[in-house]
């Protein structure tokens, strides 16, 4: 696996297949309004990090959809909320099937990935409290922390896989 997204893919995470935009973007305003900044971290919250798709490809499926008439987008706030129509609905619960574009994009990712994924993100969180937050002797602690950290998951590499027929003897 190169990278943390899998082979290829420069830690980006699964792409999903074409026409899952639609679909996820579909499904969701199914839900409620959204605009979307807020449809990108809804997919990436329902797929646990294995799909954060880009403002290239949502923003023209919006501008699609609405040309199609399947849905309706309002200014409120400045911002532009989008909402299903008649149409859109009715082709929303057409399509939708039993698995959802955010599972079908999860499902091709182990699951002990996901949970890596989600402790990193937990990590560089507090990580980031410490950059804005703390004094320096508290950034010098966790620059310390994180370099032994490092050394301590290159050694679990260099180690090689688990043997499983050790546990048989």
């Amino acid at each position: 696996m190169r990278g943390f997204g899998g082979p290829g893919r420069g830690g980006r995470g699964p792409r999903a297949r074409r026409g899952d935009v639609r679909a996820a973007v579909l499904a969701l305003l199914a839900d409620r309004p959204m605009h979307g900044y807020e449809m990108i971290k809804e997919i990436e919250e329902r797929s646990e990090g294995a799909w954060t798709p880009s403002a290239g490809s949502i923003y023209p499926m919006l501008q699609l959809l609405e040309d199609e008439g399947l849905i309706r987008g309002e200014e409120a706030d400045g911002k532009r909320r989008f909402t299903l129509t008649d149409e859109g609905r009715t082709e929303q619960d057409e399509k939708s099937g039993d698995v959802t574009p955010w599972d079908a994009v999860r499902a091709g990712v182990p699951t002990g990935h996901l949970q890596l994924r989600g402790s990193i993100h937990q990590l560089l969180s507090a990580v980031k409290a410490v950059a804005s937050g703390g004094d320096e002797e508290q950034q010098k602690q966790v620059r310390e922390l994180l370099d032994d950290t490092r050394r301590k998951v290159y050694g679990i590499l260099a180690e090689g896989p688990a043997d499983e027929s050790a546990d048989q003897d």
